[in-house]
């Protein structure tokens, strides 16, 4: 362990930001090389991650359980067409979209611990009410309503988790709870096949169940995380003072936090630097392409299942699978880009998934090997955002900056989701999609080569700051320079 410490103390983190860490007080530094406090980290996921991920699950259920309806007859009970129920989908997207930045913005200032639950409370209302509307018109003011409530959870979780986890450390636990979303599609097909059944039950139809059941489960999640979700690490119960400062100190040795309250303090400045990082929008187009990929398949996996033949039952079943196969690759590729610290390789290795999958699709006419098509697809398309993520939070300080960039991230998967909408059945008539399928293939291409183009960008930025570095000394460099510091090395 000794020769662990001077290793620490001779080579720092090579992720982290040395700009006014020296404010950093001797006894939190001595927490920061005491291998006994590297237990707080699993603490940490005992008590904040499995709250995240439930958020993350029902925020993910309560949305996409629209396509589960679908099927179950909801289309056909309101006399909806096709056109109309994109037109559904994408009235949810358009309030989720401007709500993204804002309430990210204002989460730290907020609380995270009130503003979260807040939302997951008012969306569970939303999504019960879906299952008691009598028209089209109810369904689009719901679906309103519900995109409003729900627009900063990712964005939002995202920004808490970075909060209580240093840089190299936070992509197996954003994998986590985003994983919940491959399993949502897969339990939301479990849910879906024993509520339909509940069909006739109180004079409401089986569809109707699916939205009231899942909504106040939402509701009574949403009431609890009041008590159970803490503000940050300072404010957290769970912890010993000693463990407290343990973090504390690691966050801001590691660049995850400011080095004081002024650094992390909100700044219209700080709002301006992240639109004008490369990064910043090599990934949005990345995420745009995720996101017409990963809500594609949310929204119509069950349709596509059924339009192999299965009926619509089957279909709810046979959607599990892919689903959750996805949860593995996710998690898989979580923890080697945690431990090798490769996000932007994991997102390419994504990328020729989602494209083996959607090739498969579109060059076999055996319903076996699309429905097999889908294991690839899926799962390319879900591992890829936990990557993203972690990969843009890692990449943009201070705290402001790194606020706005998540959101520019999920503002663009969310209008890659509007595209989705219309894309599958409307754009590309069911049931072989082949349309849409090409599109979904060139956006996953497209992808792997703009992740490249990331990665090599990147490289250089980090080979100009090892010039620096080697030039000049920390105390020389200009205040207030966030990610651009020579000292902040850039992750890949």
């Amino acid at each position: 362990m000794d020769s662990q410490k001077a290793t620490s103390q001779a080579f720092p983190d090579p992720e982290k930001v040395t700009e006014g860490t020296s404010s950093i007080a001797d006894s939190s530094t001595e927490a920061i090389y005491d291998p006994t406090l590297e237990k707080t980290w699993r603490k940490v996921d005992c008590y904040v991650l499995p709250v995240v991920a439930m958020f993350y699950l029902l925020s993910f259920l309560d949305r996409t359980n629209f396509a589960n309806a679908r099927i179950a007859g909801l289309q056909k009970d309101l006399n909806m067409t096709n056109y109309q129920y994109s037109i559904a989908l994408t009235v949810t997207y358009i309030p989720y979209i401007f709500a993204e930045l804002p309430s990210n913005l204002v989460l730290k200032a907020v609380g995270p611990n009130l503003m979260l639950p807040t939302m997951l409370t008012l969306w569970g209302i939303i999504t019960t009410l879906q299952g008691v509307v009598h028209n089209y018109a109810g369904i689009l003011a719901c679906r309103f309503f519900l995109g409003l409530c729900e627009g900063g959870v990712f964005p939002g979780l995202v920004l808490y988790l970075s909060f209580w986890y240093p840089r190299q450390q936070l992509q197996w636990r954003i994998s986590a709870f985003f994983s919940t979303a491959s399993l949502s599609g897969a339990f939301s097909g479990i849910l879906a096949y024993g509520i339909i059944h509940m069909d006739g039950v109180g004079n409401r139809p089986g569809w109707a169940w699916i939205f009231i059941l899942e909504g106040l489960f939402t509701v009574l999640f949403g009431i609890t995380a009041f008590w159970t979700l803490p503000r940050s690490p300072a404010h957290a119960r769970f912890l010993t003072e000693k463990e407290k400062t343990y973090i504390v100190a690691k966050l801001k040795e590691t660049g995850a936090t400011g080095s004081d309250e002024e650094t992390d303090s909100f700044s219209w400045r700080e709002v301006g630097m992240a639109f004008r990082l490369p990064q910043v929008w090599m990934l949005a187009v990345i995420f745009f392409f995720d996101g017409v990929l990963i809500y594609g398949l949310a929204y119509f996996t069950p349709s596509i299942v059924a339009g192999l033949g299965y009926t619509n039952a089957n279909a709810q079943l046979f959607s599990v699978p892919p689903f959750t196969a996805a949860f593995f690759v996710t998690m898989l590729g979580a923890y080697i880009s945690d431990r090798y610290g490769v996000r932007g390789y994991v997102s390419i290795f994504s990328g020729i998934l989602a494209t083996i999958g959607f090739a498969m699709y579109l060059a076999s006419p055996n319903f076996h090997v699309k429905w097999g098509s889908l294991f690839f697809s899926i799962s390319g398309a879900y591992s890829a955002a936990p990557a993203l993520s972690t990969w843009g939070a890692n990449n943009t300080f201070p705290y402001t900056r790194r606020a706005t960039a998540i959101a520019i991230g999920f503002i663009m998967t969310n209008s890659g989701g509007v595209l989705a909408t219309w894309l599958l059945g409307t754009i590309s008539p069911a049931p072989l999609y082949t349309k849409a399928t090409i599109t979904l293939l060139s956006f996953s291409v497209g992808m792997v080569v703009l992740t490249g183009c990331n990665i090599v960008y990147l490289k250089g930025q980090n080979r100009k700051k090892e010039e620096r570095r080697r030039l000049g000394k920390r105390e020389e460099e200009e205040k207030g320079l966030g990610d651009k510091s020579a000292w902040y090395v850039y992750s890949l």
